[in-house]
């Protein structure tokens, strides 16, 4: 057995202790462990992990695979904390549960690829290369992912933020009070600022106030034209006409947004020119070209 099949050996017996470990029928757990919640005193007590687990190799893994994910994501460029972007999207995961994934199909990649190199029979420097672009793009394709999805959360955060802010608006201004027009708008509200407002009620329920709420809301979502709302919002103690003065916040988002879009409509219309450019220069370039090529074999026969 040559050295790649051997790793490829190990990898897949490491793999398959750890998805046999989570199987009921497989691995049952001991009778202590199954009675110790019904115990007093033990609900919450953590069962015993096995040596070969899925529980105990994440606890081993993951401070090493967030500390090399987030070096590597530094290194192309992403700068903002994988922590934030998660809890921006409302996500299950951490950042150690997602690393450990991630930098677990980054490995996984990397024997793959080498295995089939081997068995291909690749050259040497091939076999180099195509073991460190494997890894790479499938860590790159599963940051950009992330990437992808915070961008566009926050940007139909902002194509929100109009709507809703004249909700408020109109809601302030017939009596309601701030807290109960956002549990209005966050109840019966379907988008993702109905989903951000249910974040902020949880945390005014766990003791902030609704200015302290609010701004936690803005810094964790990272949009200035939320910001410049929450900056308005401050004001619910102070402003006696706080309807009128969101009224004309969400008109200056609604002009941003506007503006946002003809930008998009321009970059679009420019982009269409671009295969009509080369479409027109390649035939002009053949058609220049073919005297060109005749006149210099006329002067090189003379």
């Amino acid at each position: 057995m040559t050295r790649p099949e051997l790793l490829f050996a190990m990898v897949l017996f490491v793999g398959l202790a750890l998805e046999l470990s989570v199987l009921r029928w497989f691995a049952r757990r001991p009778l202590a462990d199954r009675l110790r919640p019904y115990t007093p005193g033990g609900f919450g007590v953590t069962a015993r992990r096995g040596l070969l687990s899925v529980e105990s190799f994440r606890d081993v893994v993951a401070p090493l695979s967030q500390g090399v994910g987030s070096a590597l994501s530094r290194l192309f460029g992403v700068s903002e904390d994988l922590d934030r972007r998660l809890q921006r999207l409302h996500s299950p995961l951490d950042a150690g549960h997602f690393r450990t994934r991630q930098v677990g199909l980054t490995v996984t990649a990397l024997a793959a690829s080498t295995t089939a190199a081997a068995l291909i029979g690749l050259p040497a420097p091939l076999t180099v290369l195509v073991a460190l672009i494997a890894p790479l793009l499938v860590f790159l394709v599963a940051e950009q992912r992330v990437v992808a999805a915070s961008q566009a959360r926050q940007a139909r955060l902002f194509r929100e933020l109009p709507v809703v802010a004249e909700q408020l608006g109109m809601l302030l201004g017939a009596g309601y009070s701030l807290g109960a027009a956002m549990h209005r708008i966050a109840g019966r509200g379907r988008g993702v600022v109905a989903e951000d407002l249910q974040m902020v009620l949880a945390r005014m329920r766990q003791g902030l106030s609704e200015i302290q709420a609010l701004r936690e809301w803005a810094e964790l979502a990272d949009v200035d034209a939320l910001h410049r709302l929450v900056s308005v919002l401050g004001l619910n103690q102070e402003a006696g006409d706080l309807g009128r003065l969101i009224s004309d916040e969400a008109r200056a988002v609604r002009r941003d947004a506007h503006r946002e879009l003809i930008e998009a409509i321009e970059r679009k219309d420019q982009q269409v020119w671009i295969p009509v450019a080369v479409a027109a220069l390649v035939p002009g370039t053949i058609l220049i070209a073919i005297p060109f090529i005749q006149a210099m074999r006329t002067f090189s026969a003379a």
